[in-house]
């Protein structure tokens, strides 16, 4: 098989990254190690950036997440019993979230790249990745027993963590950092009507937790707790304690209570590589970071990714240069790394961490107090949190339906 760009990986990434390139008339084949329901079926939650909901609407792909997500103008922190919310839409200028899980936004862009003909290969086994130093780079794979090839111009890497394609970067050209905290979280997935119009993140003597929406029916909670507790010690009945212990405020709000119909640990880590491209090979994605969940920059960064990448790839095919591809990890890294600060500011004043002495506790209180107080840090978060701009310096991209252009 020959294409121009060979993509590892069906997550938001590397389906994002098929869904632009097409746009552009630059062919794609994608290659996926599990299932086509699996990758839709494996339940994510999503908490999409302005700069996300309007690259999903331009290029075409946003029009169930714009019926069916749940768009938030703010959030709200509690400590000390009370809740303050923080607006976002206010304090940046028209600026707002939307929440719509991950594997809805993996559904819609399958849909995409079917309904256009693009190639997907499920079920590919033993994937690996050669020659990339050459300008014929090739990714080698397994398909009902069988072996394939796919010769390609460049490979993007959109394989998560565990996959092979930052494994194929030289170890003398890669570093690796990463901080892996003290908590995880124990999530679950409720039968109940929403709690609360908006997020809320609260700070307990107890421990963190989030009260977050999925639909009108399903909720999604968060508890922190030990990352090596087993789940098996969480009835339902303990976890609604434990959420009404640590949300329920002091102006009267409760927790609604319901079937709790899924639950499960993660642990929790802060993970970049550097660098994100050698020779033909650019990784994107988990491929190259990892974000604790609170500050809900996940998704939002693969996406980031690929709008660099897209565009860097649509300048070599236009024009022969190279020039945004030869900056794509200075580019993303530097969103990157903002991202990374902003996740573990949220987390490291939003959890209890059981190293903590009493003065540190009172500083995150003080954290919280002053963030709450002050339009200043108030802003900072809101700017934040719905999202840093898509920028690509000394270039200024422009979306719409059906192209891109400088």
């Amino acid at each position: 098989m020959r294409t121009q760009v060979g993509i590892i990986g069906a997550g938001p990434a590397g389906l994002m990254l098929s869904h632009l390139l097409h746009l552009q008339g630059i062919e794609t084949i994608v290659i996926e190690k599990r299932s086509r329901e699996e990758i839709e079926g494996t339940i994510r939650a999503g908490v999409l950036e302005q700069g996300t909901v309007d690259l999903l609407n331009a290029s075409g792909v946003g029009e169930r997440m714009l019926k069916e997500g749940h768009i938030h103008q703010g959030i709200e922190l509690q400590f000390n019993g009370n809740r303050h919310r923080i607006n976002m839409e206010e304090l940046t200028g028209g600026k707002k979230i939307t929440v719509y899980a991950q594997h809805e936004v993996i559904k819609d862009l399958v849909a995409a790249r079917v309904q256009a003909g693009g190639k997907i290969i499920f079920n590919a086994d033993h994937v690996s990745l050669h020659d990339i130093e050459t300008e014929e780079p090739k990714i080698r794979f397994e398909k009902e027993g069988m072996g394939n090839e796919i010769v390609c111009d460049f490979i993007a890497g959109c394989d998560g963590f565990h996959g092979p394609s930052r494994q194929a970067i030289p170890n003398i050209i890669r570093t690796e950092k990463q901080k892996v905290y003290p908590f995880g979280w124990l999530g679950i997935l409720a039968e109940t009507p929403p709690v609360n119009p908006e997020l809320i993140y609260t700070n307990h003597e107890r421990g963190f937790a989030l009260i977050s929406t999925r639909s009108p029916e399903v909720q999604r909670h968060y508890l922190q707790v030990d990352p090596n507790d087993d789940i098996k010690n969480w009835s339902d009945d303990r976890i609604w304690t434990e959420l009404h212990a640590r949300v329920d405020s002091e102006d009267g709000f409760k927790m609604k209570e319901g079937p709790i119909i899924q639950k499960n640990i993660v642990s929790m880590r802060s993970f970049v590589c550097e660098t994100m491209q050698h020779g033909r090979l650019f990784i994107a994605g988990d491929a190259a970071h990892i974000v604790p969940p609170t500050g809900a920059k996940g998704l939002n960064l693969a996406i980031s990714d690929v709008y660099v990448l897209s565009n860097g790839l649509l300048q070599f095919y236009q024009s022969g240069k190279k020039e945004i591809l030869d900056q794509y990890s200075e580019i993303c890294l530097r969103r990157i790394w903002k991202a990374q600060r902003f996740s573990y500011w949220m987390t490291t004043m939003l959890h209890r961490d059981v190293n903590h002495s009493s003065y540190e506790y009172q500083i995150q209180l003080a954290e919280l107090d002053y963030v709450t107080s002050s339009i200043a840090a108030s802003t900072s978060l809101a700017e934040n949190y719905v999202g840093l701009p898509f920028e690509i310096p000394g270039y200024n991209f422009k979306m719409n339906s059906a192209s891109l252009s400088v």
